[in-house]
């Protein structure tokens, strides 16, 4: 049996999770992560690599972007300021000695359902995340599509709406500055709503509450167009949702679908098929394994 190790490094806590090659989960283990100092961070990662006790066949990891994914060196991630252009790949490769394969969370998620999720005998997966932000992948035959640079699918700042609202660094009238939940409740506190999640939102809109249901309208909307759009540049066979306001708000994922049939072509509506993630949180460490027993395959 060949064993691979799962990271997932976010802005708060880090996962590692020993996978063998039918994608079972044997152990995790979890520790804070240490924003402002990567080499405390990767420490902690071989001494539980160490703990696994048997021999991998490398690491997958996930890492908040952007990211180098060509050189595995982490760009400028916000939320770890101390990791600014860090050769991750290369640092985690020397401490352990195996061979370190570094991905956005997005693409491992979506490769993760490719081969064993919810776009399991599908060749073109499209996958997306309607969470925190907006971050998608596409999998050709299992196989992640990064595009000339390694950046492709970065569709957060992808720009629908002029003039709309904005998000941090993102541009006005970006998706993940409208149909994020953080977007959608950012919205709703500026329009005197008081709501800590997306999915308050949601609720105050059932109730009646008019501005929420302009809130939620526009994440609808935008985001279907959103769809619609990917759907006539790549023609997938399926769309996979994950995130907590696509998977945790009642009939999200239905009402995209239905609207995306309404923006493509008649004669195609019956080729739309919108559906939720199915591998859940453990989705990025899954994806982790995959990419590491695809990348010894191809040696």
């Amino acid at each position: 049996m060949k064993y691979a190790v799962g990271i997932d490094v976010g802005g708060t806590n880090t996962r590692v999770a020993l996978i063998d090659e039918t994608y079972k989960i044997i152990e995790r283990k979890q520790f804070p992560t240490n924003g402002n100092d990567p080499e405390k961070t990767l420490d902690n990662i071989k001494s539980v690599i160490d703990g696994f006790g048997c021999r991998i066949a490398g690491i997958g990891i996930s890492c908040p972007g952007p990211l180098d994914l060509i050189h595995g060196i982490v760009l400028t991630p916000p939320n770890l300021p101390g990791w600014h252009y860090f050769e991750l790949t290369k640092c985690l490769g020397e401490k352990t000695g195996v061979s370190v394969y570094l991905e956005n969370d997005a693409n491992l998620a979506c490769l993760a359902e490719a081969v064993i999720g919810a776009g399991k005998e599908k060749d073109y997966v499209q996958f997306l995340t309607i969470s925190t932000g907006v971050g998608a992948g596409l999998c050709v035959n299992q196989k992640i599509f990064r595009g000339a640079k390694g950046f492709a699918q970065e569709v957060a700042n992808s720009i629908l709406w002029k003039n709309g609202p904005s998000q941090g660094d993102l541009k006005k009238g970006s998706i993940e500055s409208i149909a994020s939940g953080t977007a959608i409740t950012k919205r709703a506190n500026e329009a005197g709503l008081i709501a800590k999640h997306a999915g308050e939102v949601y609720q105050k809109a059932q109730k009646g509450s008019q501005q929420a249901a302009e809130i939620m309208e526009d994440a609808y909307e935008y985001l279907s167009s959103f769809l619609g759009i990917l759907y006539g540049i790549l023609d997938p066979d399926i769309f996979v949702l994950g995130g907590s306001v696509a998977l945790k708000i009642p009939g999200f994922i239905e009402e995209i679908e239905k609207r995306v049939k309404d923006k493509v072509y008649d004669a195609l509506k019956d080729n739309i098929h919108v559906v939720p993630a199915v591998l859940g949180e453990d989705c990025g460490l899954i994806g982790a394994a995959c990419l590491v027993f695809q990348s010894i395959e191809s040696i």
